[in-house]
């Protein structure tokens, strides 16, 4: 009798402890939470990708994941650059909380030809920061990290203190760099490997690994081969620079290789894979019909393309146009893992758990933008000759969008004069994406963003650059169109 029985034990017990043990099996696991796979591109426009009009760039692995997932059209980065961007990401929160507004200085660009002294901002991540991989870690989840990390200045924190138990990063002066190949110029399939074998190793716990690419920033580098193969293609309307379509198309490579092994490993259904991009694209490539670039808080500069793949839940070939920010990510992957969110750590992002499910949501109140700095050199159609931007605020509500500049808000008047003096812009993003009709005559609208704006600047205690700075030299003057000098931007 006993051994009827625990042969009935065993064939009980058997399934569950296989489906734990092997890959193949893996996402069988009824309880298993689900892993996380996370990949970042760097510097990558919305305009850039196949599924969203690129007419000269392929991005063919990209393209399908879109299909297999839920694209979000219009999804935002937090910062037109990559460091504050990072930031918010890691810790779900606005630039006002942090601290993070600009890569290093926020002082960049002829200081002569600032009208207030910038706000300084903090060089990276507090360490008692929570982060998106402490959450996880707590919450019993492998984390990994592989690539640029950008938050650990002298204000910030390694990623290893922020919650990464592996950190792997080619392109670090470290002990256990990989190194660089002249056939892997951006260590895009060094990093996927790394990442493809790590992830086979932690298929025993759901995993959270953090891919966060090099590619495309500048300066731009690609392999050989498909270097050659595009400056043999005909140019696009829109794009025709070779080489960035050559280092994007590398990119998309090693993406489509690192989702290969979650299918090889049997792990593909039950993996919420998040792909986007820090930052709008550098001048290299035209946003159009969206406004400006990286560093500018136009649309060009934040809009980037955002993808969430996950079969278990997510319906394929999906679309939404509801407005998300990359905020959003942070409560979203700690819902979907079922890690708590300690009640001392504000989170400004909303859980995207129900749009995934296919669930109608109520519209959100409004997404939030603060840099209280100068960047320098200019962005394609913009509206400075001499900086991608000057300090400005800016909120997103509905199809509206405000952009409330400091310099002309604080020195000429404030809201005596903001439909006179340039310090707010208003658009319509349904009726005109390229931002080129200021609708700030529009006062109903106007005051309500505005309201609105000032209520959430106070509520998170930014701060401004207030201090008078007369310029004492002319700027020089350059048409609206022109395209700007290309430079490395960061």
């Amino acid at each position: 009798m006993k051994s009827w029985l625990s042969l009935l034990v065993m064939l009980l017990v058997w399934p569950a402890a296989t489906a734990q043990t092997n890959p193949l099996l893996a996402t069988n696991a009824p309880a298993r939470r689900p892993n996380i796979l996370f990949i970042l591109a760097d510097d990558l426009g919305w305009r850039d990708v196949g599924y969203q009009g690129a007419d000269f760039y392929e991005t063919p692995n990209l393209d399908r994941l879109s299909r297999q997932g839920l694209v979000f059209t219009q999804g935002y980065a937090n910062a037109g650059n990559c460091t504050p961007s990072r930031a918010c990401l890691h810790a779900g929160q606005y630039t006002p909380r942090h601290g993070v507004y600009a890569v290093g200085s926020t002082a960049r660009g002829p200081q002569a030809q600032m009208r207030l002294v910038p706000e300084p901002g903090k060089t990276g991540l507090a360490p008692a920061t929570l982060t998106l991989a402490k959450a996880l870690k707590a919450a019993g989840y492998a984390t990994a990290l592989f690539g640029k990390w950008d938050l650990a200045g002298p204000d910030g924190a390694t990623p290893e203190q922020q919650g990464f138990d592996t950190v792997v990063d080619p392109r670090a002066a470290e002990p256990n760099s990989l190194g660089t190949d002249p056939q892997d110029p951006k260590s895009l399939f060094a990093l996927t490997r790394a990442a493809a074998d790590w992830i086979q190793d932690h298929t025993q716990q759901p995993f959270f690994a953090f891919v966060s690419h090099h590619a495309i920033h500048s300066p731009l580098e690609a392999r050989s081969e498909t270097l050659k193969r595009f400056r043999a293609k005909n140019p696009g309307l829109l794009h025709t620079n070779a080489l960035y379509a050559a280092c994007l198309n590398d990119l998309d490579h090693s993406v489509g290789l690192l989702l290969t092994r979650l299918q090889e490993l049997g792990l593909a259904t039950n993996t919420l894979v998040i792909f986007t991009s820090d930052n709008g694209a550098t001048p290299e490539s035209s946003q159009e019909p969206l406004r400006g670039n990286k560093g500018c808080y136009y649309e060009g500069g934040l809009r980037v393309p955002l993808i969430i793949r996950w079969p278990a839940v997510v319906r394929a070939d999906s679309r939404s146009g509801i407005p998300v920010s990359q905020v959003d990510l942070f409560p979203t992957m700690l819902g979907a893992a079922g890690a708590p969110i300690p009640p001392n750590h504000v989170v400004d992002g909303e859980d995207l758990l129900p749009l995934l499910r296919g669930q109608r949501v109520p519209q959100r109140k409004a997404l939030y933008w603060h840099f209280p700095g100068y960047l320098d050199d200019p962005v394609l159609r913009g509206r400075d000759p001499v900086f991608r931007t000057r300090p400005v605020s800016v909120i997103r509500k509905g199809d509206w969008k405000l952009h409330l500049y400091h310099e002309e808000w604080l020195l000429q008047g404030g809201r005596a004069a903001a439909a006179t003096n340039n310090a707010v812009e208003l658009y319509n993003l349904t009726t005109d994406v390229g931002e080129r009709k200021n609708l700030i005559q529009h006062t109903a609208k106007r005051e309500e963003l505005l309201n609105d704006l000032l209520k959430w600047l106070a509520e998170t205690k930014a701060p401004w650059a207030t201090n008078p700075n007369a310029p004492t030299q002319t700027e020089p003057k350059r048409k609206p169109h022109e395209k700007p000098a290309s430079r490395k931007q960061k």
